[in-house]
């Protein structure tokens, strides 16, 4: 009776942090997506509490340079961008073959400003993101899919 009491609350746990993590995994998204400083912030508030990993310190370091277009001073802007940068970078060259981190910074670098030049990885961050789109989670297939119906580098038929 205690160990089927014990199994089931282990199940009920994971089934809640699995939810959570999903949910948590959509408001990123939708902060990345915004054009709201509020959204953004508070999407990075939620990241410094997590436990750091790999996939926070991307995903902090897309935020940062998404929030870098706020700032007021060009300097400010151009430092708080490539704080994000060094952030996302830094997780791509230890982990080249995940295709979300790839998603994560074509996103970025398609709506960069030129000036910045931070374009040099478009396509070879497109070939990732299409070669590794079938082995990605159903929520995180959805946000390329429907990124891709507005992207001009990635495009809907290209995700097969």
């Amino acid at each position: 009776m205690k160990r089927s009491l014990i199994i089931i609350l282990v199940c009920l746990a994971s089934l809640t942090t699995f939810g959570f993590v999903q949910s948590e995994k959509k408001d990123f998204y939708k902060a990345l997506s915004s054009g709201e400083e509020s959204a953004i912030d508070q999407a990075l508030g939620n990241l410094e509490k997590e436990k750091p990993s790999s996939r926070i310190n991307a995903c902090k370091g897309a935020l940062t340079m998404k929030k870098a277009g706020f700032q007021k001073s060009v300097k400010v802007k151009v430092k708080t961008f490539k704080k994000g940068a060094y952030m996302l970078e830094d997780e791509i060259k230890s982990n080249p073959a995940n295709t979300e981190y790839r998603f994560l910074r074509l996103t970025i670098q398609e709506h960069a400003p030129k000036v910045l030049k931070y374009n040099k990885q478009l396509d070879e961050d497109k070939q990732a993101v299409i070669a590794g789109f079938g082995k990605l989670d159903n929520d995180l297939k959805t946000i390329v899919s429907n990124y891709a119906k507005d992207s001009k580098v990635l495009k809907a038929s290209d995700l097969k």
